[in-house]
């Protein structure tokens, strides 16, 4: 009995510490809010797109649309999400629940050490049009430009990007979950 009472307080403890400084309990990142949409217009692009959240029987969702296109060295639509730090100590990659039209996408993560906007670290999945749950491992994950460090650092994590990009092509995909694991 004293064990439990022990471990309930350690248990309410760590919750209020979680709470205090900003780290989620859900690890489900897509009920965040704190989803932003960007696109190539950034830089002189004309993609074209939005993100919308939706609010479903099975949860909340977030869906990424648009037209993605490679004109005026464009090439891309995302939806980004903050990370704070801490949260991917003894975690191995990114498990994600997608459904989409069949197009490739992307993951790209950004860390301390991608300096400039082109720097990333990245993963391709393909969607099908029936929810799947994929998990894509940081050490798969190829950095974009050379003058990266080989092997991401997972501990410096800033942002996590679902991205549509490289070609052209209409872009819908639909976001349940991300999370670590």
């Amino acid at each position: 009995m004293h064990n439990k009472k022990i471990l309930k307080t350690i248990l309410t403890a760590n919750i209020a510490l979680a709470l205090s400084s900003g780290i989620a309990i859900s690890e489900n990142f897509v009920k965040s809010g704190e989803w932003s949409y960007l696109a190539d217009t950034v830089m002189g692009g004309v993609s074209e797109g939005q993100a919308q959240y939706k609010n479903t029987s099975s949860g909340t969702e977030i869906r990424l649309s648009g037209q993605v296109s490679t004109a005026n060295n464009g090439g891309f639509i995302q939806i980004r999400l903050p990370i704070a730090k801490g949260l991917t100590t003894d975690k191995i990659g990114i498990k994600i629940k997608i459904k989409g039209n069949g197009e490739r996408y992307y993951i790209h993560i950004r860390n301390t050490s991608t300096r400039l906007p082109w720097h990333y670290y990245q993963q391709s999945f393909d969607t099908e049009n029936t929810w799947q749950e994929l998990k894509l491992p940081f050490e798969l994950f190829k950095k974009s430009s050379s003058i990266m460090r080989g092997k991401m650092n997972i501990h410096t994590i800033k942002t996590i990007g679902v991205v549509a990009y490289g070609k052209d092509h209409t872009a819908d995909i639909s976001v349940k979950s991300l999370e670590f694991y």
